[in-house]
């Protein structure tokens, strides 16, 4: 049996944009794809705003319905482009569940926490009656420090922080496997942010999680993940575990992300040379031809520019997509 728990292959995500007939326009937001999750890590996902990383994780979920590619959940084929296998998703919804990234927008304000954490149970039917319904709601309020007087409260009674443990018990309602971690932390004050995250790793530990975390911030999913992939305007340009991207990176989009990561330490500070890119970001509209980092790459050759990199192996478990790798390390 594989110890994989979610496996992506080839996942596309094209949203249509206008134009008609030949013309018709699309914004390419997941662009080919392929990763895997083993049962119990953590696959963190960073890359600048609008690379795609929400999209990946949603189309996983498949609250977006991809375009191309294949998912296996637990050996399992969700959903499969070239089969047209696209499987009932509401025996998954209880294994797979979202923590959103704005605490405001994803909770209802008319319904009390109590019933936002409770929906789920009424929909999977988890509950025998209503005293053990109660008693699900404030355990699950309680493994994210909150208590039993906050149930009958309202979203707008709580605080930024308080609304997104809301959201996280809510995920947790229902038992699931495998949470994708949207951005859980960036609408938070970084006091907080510490503090969420040691609670997504105390509850990984005790309920045996599976986590996709996607977020900016790569000093946090360095902390937090086992392996982390980078992406750039809807590819994936390099994966490997946690401690290889941040001392030992190959890709030169990688390294630039990782020179802004702060150092506390002056000294190391000053020797640290800060990677600043050059250019805009294209639009994913009209994606460059080629590598689709090859406009700010400062290593661009005339390969870059007409060929695309394929996505290899080049150690075990290190995955990159560049031409000349080997000539910038």
């Amino acid at each position: 049996m594989s110890n994989k728990l979610i496996e992506v292959k080839h996942l596309k995500q094209y949203f249509p944009a206008g134009g008609v007939g030949k013309n018709k326009k699309f914004v390419k937001a997941v662009d080919d794809v392929s990763f895997y999750i083993n049962k119990g890590e953590t696959l963190g996902l960073v890359g600048e705003s609008g690379c795609g990383k929400t999209t990946t994780g949603r189309s996983i979920l498949r609250l977006y319905e991809p375009t191309e590619g294949k998912i296996i959940y637990d050996n399992n084929v969700i959903f499969d482009s070239e089969q047209k296998i696209h499987v009932n998703m509401l025996p998954y919804r209880r294994k797979m569940q979202i923590v959103f990234q704005d605490p405001y927008a994803s909770l209802d304000p008319r319904m009390t926490v109590g019933d936002i954490v409770g929906e789920a149970i009424d929909i999977h039917k988890l509950a025998a009656d209503k005293k053990q319904r109660s008693e699900m709601i404030l355990s699950m309020l309680e493994k994210v420090g909150l208590n039993s007087e906050h149930a009958n409260r309202y979203p707008h009674e709580f605080s930024g922080g308080q609304r997104q443990r809301v959201g996280i018990a809510r995920a947790l309602a229902v038992n699931p496997e495998f949470i994708v971690c949207d951005e859980p932390i960036s609408a938070l004050d970084v006091s907080i942010q510490a503090q969420v995250v040691n609670m997504f790793e105390d509850l990984q530990s005790d309920m045996g999680l599976t986590y996709l975390f996607i977020a900016h911030d790569l000093s946090v999913v360095k902390h937090i993940s086992d392996r982390i992939g980078v992406m750039y305007l809807g590819k994936m340009v390099e994966l490997a575990d946690s401690n290889t991207i941040v001392k030992k990176c190959l890709h030169p989009y990688t390294k630039s992300l990782i020179s802004a990561i702060p150092v506390p330490d002056p000294k190391e500070a000053r020797e640290n040379k800060r990677i600043i890119l050059q250019g805009d970001i294209p639009s994913p509209l009209n994606p460059p031809s080629g590598c689709r980092f090859c406009t700010r790459c400062p290593y661009v050759t005339e390969q870059c520019k007409v060929e695309e990199p394929e996505w290899k192996e080049v150690e075990q478990g290190h995955y990159i997509a560049c031409h000349n790798y080997e000539k910038i390390n």
